[in-house]
């Protein structure tokens, strides 16, 4: 199976991922890890990248390319923040052949108040919730807020994803692979109905 997950930053792509992963054993690549891996290591690509993730703008989609094409493997995969524009997804059936496409739709004032109370473990990477921990969950290790998740940067990325992202919906729509699924409730009620569209079809 080789899915695409789609949806507005903080729609919960990659909570459903993490479930999705475990129940079909799936890859999940995501093109936020693929970034942050390369700004850690340093390496061009990736200190390029963080010039337009830090003020909310789509990466370009030649370095997004670069990233993902070389990461994509020959079984079962899912896909979270790639393809994002159309280019991406006509680079993409060059690669692969696409099996379904999955929408989570959440209005725009839900996530903002989801993206700007979560904080990230500098340690462990694992994201909660700032009104929850102090520290870590996992880890104990320390939290912080990282640049993209301040309200007035989340507006800005919600701008750019209605302005450009949404293409792909009718893309995936005309090509009958994209399903709507309603992102709010708990992961496990969303993961009910991922689960009911994906045996469904």
């Amino acid at each position: 199976m080789r899915l695409i997950l789609l949806g507005a930053p903080g729609a919960g792509k990659g909570t459903q991922a993490a479930l999705l992963r475990e129940k079909y054993k799936l890859e999940h690549i995501s093109t936020g890890d693929i970034f942050r891996q390369n700004l850690r290591e340093k390496t061009p690509l990736g200190l390029e990248a963080k010039k337009y993730m830090d003020i909310g703008h789509l990466v370009p989609d030649k370095i997004v390319m670069e990233m993902v094409g070389e990461r994509l493997p020959d079984d079962g995969f899912m896909l979270d923040g790639f393809p994002r524009t159309v280019a991406q997804a006509e680079f993409l059936e060059m690669l692969t052949k696409i099996d379904a496409v999955i929408l989570f739709k959440v209005d725009d004032d839900e996530i903002v108040q989801r993206l700007s109370s979560r904080v990230t473990c500098r340690d462990c990477g694992k994201v909660t919730n700032v009104y929850a921990h102090k520290k870590c969950p996992d880890c104990g290790g320390e939290l912080y807020q990282r640049d993209d998740d301040h309200e007035d940067t989340i507006r800005n990325r919600l701008r750019v994803f209605h302005e450009q992202t949404e293409a792909l919906v009718e893309y995936y729509r005309k090509r009958g692979l994209l399903t709507e699924i309603d992102a709010i409730g708990t992961p496990d009620e969303i993961f009910d109905r991922v689960i009911e569209t994906l045996e469904h079809d």
